[in-house]
């Protein structure tokens, strides 16, 4: 992964990803942009304020109080899905305050990664976020402006006229909250950072199929209709023609794998055989 967890920081982020799926579950474009803002915001407040980073990352302190923390701090400025959101990753395990930042901020860009695959427009944005990350990386003016002592405000003026009307909303977006969230770290971490949370959030929405012959247009459609009634987002088929399985089929998405092949269910018969013998 692109960001550096220790043990129960990186658990704690599966965790919360799992929580994230469930939120953007059937929301629309815009739903799933307002949480995003949400935790883009949420991230900017915790990493200004380590007194409330270390409350909210205590082990010790009890999850209900740290649910009526999360709600006095942000019920008055984010929405209701944003605060569960932000409850749920409360009562997860750090191994370091400052991780909490990190995967808040990681949440913030795939929320905006879903609403950008609900407008089938994530393609563009990771190549536009790519493009204006090479950009900057080009010009020393930029850069240099970029990393300043400039305000938020004039860095985000920069970014969106460079990146002017052609760019995809949710392109801005990113690299507005991208050069306003830097917090120590380079223009080229930072870029890195969110294309690996655009990356991860695409990894999330393809489903990964091995069957032992070619799936016909009509049989990939209807698999990909019953995956994304599922899921609730438009997702992509990936068909991998795979001989040793026999028979049936064998779906990866996301952290699930449903498993039909005829060669997996003779594995299991001949464990269970085994086990009856032995």
């Amino acid at each position: 992964m692109r960001i550096h967890l220790g043990g129960s920081s990186r658990q704690s982020l599966v965790i919360a990803r799992g929580k994230l799926d469930a939120a953007v579950k059937g929301a629309s474009a815009a739903s799933a942009t307002e949480l995003s803002s949400h935790l883009f915001f949420a991230a900017e407040v915790l990493a200004d304020n380590s007194s409330l980073r270390r409350a909210i990352a205590d082990q010790s302190r009890d999850v209900k109080a740290k649910a009526v923390l999360v709600k006095d701090l942000f019920g008055k400025s984010i929405g209701d899905l944003a605060v569960a959101l932000l409850t749920d990753v409360a009562s997860l395990r750090w191994s370091a305050t400052g991780d909490l930042v990190h995967v808040i901020e990681q949440l913030a860009i795939e929320a905006e990664a879903s609403s950008a695959n609900i407008s089938n427009e994530l393609d563009r944005v990771e190549d536009e976020l790519f493009e204006t990350s090479q950009m900057i990386n080009d010009s020393f003016d930029l850069r240099k402006a970029l990393v300043g002592h400039g305000s938020a405000e004039a860095k985000s003026a920069l970014i969106n006229e460079i990146l002017g009307k052609k760019a995809s909303p949710s392109t801005a977006k990113l690299a507005v909250a991208l050069v306003k969230g830097l917090r120590g770290r380079s223009l080229e971490a930072a870029f890195a950072d969110f294309l690996f949370g655009l990356a991860n959030r695409r990894n999330r929405l393809i489903a990964v199929v091995r069957t032992a012959v070619a799936m016909s247009d009509s049989q990939k459609g209807r698999l990909a209709s019953a995956i994304e009634k599922q899921v609730g987002q438009p997702i992509r088929v990936n068909i991998e023609i795979d001989p040793t399985i026999i028979g049936g089929v064998s779906v990866k998405f996301a952290d699930e794998l449903v498993d039909g092949s005829v060669s997996n269910r003779l594995a299991h018969a001949g464990r269970e055989l085994a086990g009856q013998k032995a």
